[in-house]
């Protein structure tokens, strides 16, 4: 018998098929500067709708999703994990100010199932639109021999663009300003290799109910990364000037938070200040997990934390609820060495 692609492991013929499922998904997503379709052997962005500013930025940004990815096999439901994809990257954008402009992503799979592709791909299509970020291209790779028939991997990549003089920096963070923190959706897409510790990672475990969850642990678990991409353009759009913007990912505050202060200033953040999602009680109480080491694990219930004047602060939270977003004032900045302390 003659070799070929498909006994090695590789079928062509269902990438061929995955690209027509995911066709109508990325279409949702484009943009007017999209120049040509899918297909190209490279996305094409038109630069004309950033010629008017002064002084264009380019950010970028680029993420995975983690061991996250673990519950979506166990429980079979991949239509949200590329939400966090975007997630991951383009709140990173926003942190900067930044308005995405497209996303690429990248799908590693021991055998491409076009069905679940496709799938993966709507939610990356998802995540685009709430973002309003293009998704101009990606790659779908099959793996055979190197990863699990029934395993995969997604990961992104964003471009986004700021006029210099809107870039946050924190740099003129300063005594007395206050820190607003927007809520999170849940554990996001960090924290996870020990949520995995804590908890059965079997199908059975997962799909437990809990009353104080008031859902499923996998359902509360699943829930997509929140995108923070509006609730900045709000902001902005309230003439609100945000100094510093921190996105609690992995780290979670004693690593995140001290990243938007300039030298000589300390954020004080009060634990009590605003509502803890019960599942970060749950894993806690059920992991017997330390203080300390939640807050430098998980987001505890807040997404970014934004340092404002004290002036813009009732304003900025009535902007961020604009936008359909949670948020209160969690703390301050003061002076002393810079860092972080959660009292």
């Amino acid at each position: 018998m003659a070799l070929d692609y498909k006994s090695a492991g590789v079928d062509i013929e269902a990438g061929y098929k995955s690209v027509e499922l995911i066709k109508g998904y990325v279409k949702e997503t484009l943009r007017p500067e999209v120049l040509g379709g899918l297909g190209g052997f490279s996305g094409a962005f038109s630069m004309k709708a950033i010629k008017d500013m002064e002084d264009p930025v380019l950010l970028s940004g680029t993420d995975g999703v983690g061991t996250k990815i673990k519950l979506a096999f166990i429980l079979d439901k991949h239509d949200t994990i590329g939400i966090d994809a975007v997630a991951m990257c383009v709140n990173d954008v926003a942190c900067a100010g930044g308005d995405p402009l497209f996303f690429l992503d990248y799908i590693a799979c021991g055998r491409n199932i076009p069905e679940k592709i496709a799938a993966i791909v709507k939610g990356v299509a998802e995540g685009c639109k709430q973002s309003d970020c293009a998704l101009i291209g990606g790659e779908t790779a099959e793996h055979p021999g190197l990863m699990p028939e029934d395993e995969y991997d997604v990961a992104g990549f964003t471009v986004g663009v700021v006029d210099r003089k809107d870039m946050i920096d924190g740099s003129s963070i300063k005594d007395g300003d206050v820190l607003i923190g927007v809520s999170s959706s849940g554990v996001h897409s960090n924290g996870f290799s020990l949520v995995r510790k804590v908890f059965d990672m079997t199908k059975e475990s997962l799909e437990t109910y809990y009353d104080e969850l008031g859902m499923t642990l996998g359902e509360c678990l699943l829930t997509p990364t929140r995108i923070y991409v509006k609730m900045m353009k709000s902001l902005k759009n309230a003439g609100i000037r945000v100094k510093g913007c921190s996105h609690i990912t992995g780290g979670g505050f004693y690593e995140n938070v001290p990243r938007m202060l300039p030298e000589g200033i300390r954020a004080v953040i009060e634990k009590n200040s605003y509502e803890i999602p019960p599942i970060f009680g749950l894993l806690q109480k059920k992991g017997g997990i330390e203080d300390k080491m939640m807050y430098n694990t998980f987001n505890m219930g807040l997404g970014m934390v934004l340092a404002v004047d004290p002036a813009d602060a009732d304003k900025a939270i009535k902007a961020i609820e604009a936008a359909g977003d949670r948020a209160a004032v969690v703390g301050k900045c003061i002076s002393g060495e810079k860092g972080v302390e959660l009292v």
